[in-house]
């Protein structure tokens, strides 16, 4: 039997290196997932939410599976690297690269900044994958959260790339629950009693209904009176659904209320102006 040379067993090492590193890069994030969502779930993880849970797991693991790969790719090139190079003749590259390394570790401190910035961000659960937040005026649905950026995408379409350092001032509109507030204009002899007993009769419907009953937490009902003038009196109306719900209630809210007031010849009023919500 011919005896293997060294070419040929360092070719075969460094084939069985690149299997085993595909595996682990394709397998490794799968696992992470799986224990995210079912091993790694602590007394706070149960309290919260279905919904907020499972954005917690997704945001966690999507984190710690890019970690993984990041570690599979370094160790598998230097594992490759080696079999080409030995330790002697390694050794004045690693030294010049601790000289390349130091003055590089000045000009990334932004990137460390970034990174640890995100570590806060995902360990005190500011916004997770999924969440619809605003950041510095630009809001949007939260695509990805990385060790270095938080990518979100507006209503238009357009993406948005904000490095973590940079965000000073999140606003979370889906954070364990949302906020159904809006305000209904009517004119000034409307009998306001008859108009909020409609609003409150609506919510109280629509809370009970099959497609809406596991999404309202409190029904929409009549809240305050708000401003009124000789041409219009606002009435503000509230109630809290699930995350990310309240604009689909609150537009349910609104068609249903108009019809109503339609039927019961309840006029609308002129909006103040700046007050429309």
């Amino acid at each position: 039997m011919k005896p293997i040379t060294s070419p040929e067993l360092t070719a075969l090492e460094i084939i069985i290196i690149i299997v085993v590193a595909i595996a682990l890069y394709w397998l490794g994030p799968r696992v992470v997932m799986w224990l995210t969502r079912h091993a790694f779930v602590t007394t706070y993880q149960r309290t919260l939410p279905k919904k907020d849970l499972e954005k917690r797991h997704k945001t966690l693991g999507g984190l710690f599976a890019n970690v993984w790969r990041i570690i599979v790719v370094v160790i598998a090139g230097y594992a490759i690297f080696t079999h080409f190079f030995n330790s002697a003749a390694l050794a004045p590259l690693f030294a010049s690269a601790g000289i390349i390394g130091v003055a590089f570790g000045f000009g990334a401190q932004s990137l460390v900044k970034d990174f640890l910035s995100g570590v806060f961000i995902i360990s005190e659960n500011q916004y997770r994958v999924g969440d619809i937040i605003e950041i510095d005026g630009f809001g949007g649905t939260v695509e990805r959260i990385g060790v270095r950026s938080t990518v979100i995408r507006d209503v238009e379409g357009n993406v948005h790339f904000f490095p973590n350092g940079v965000v000073q001032h999140v606003i979370n509109k889906t954070m364990g629950y949302s906020k159904v507030y809006f305000t209904i204009t009517v004119a000034p002899d409307t009998n306001i009693s008859t108009a909020s007993d409609i609003i409150n009769r609506i919510g109280e419907e629509i809370s009970g209904e099959e497609k809406w009953q596991r999404k309202v937490i409190e029904p929409p009902h009549f809240d305050i009176l708000g401003d009124f003038n000789a041409s219009s009196i606002s009435l503000v109306v509230s109630g809290k659904t699930q995350p990310s719900d309240q604009w689909a209630l609150t537009a349910e809210m609104r068609r249903r209320i108009l019809r109503e007031f339609e039927k019961e010849h309840i006029e609308l009023g002129a909006a103040s102006p700046g007050k429309h919500k």
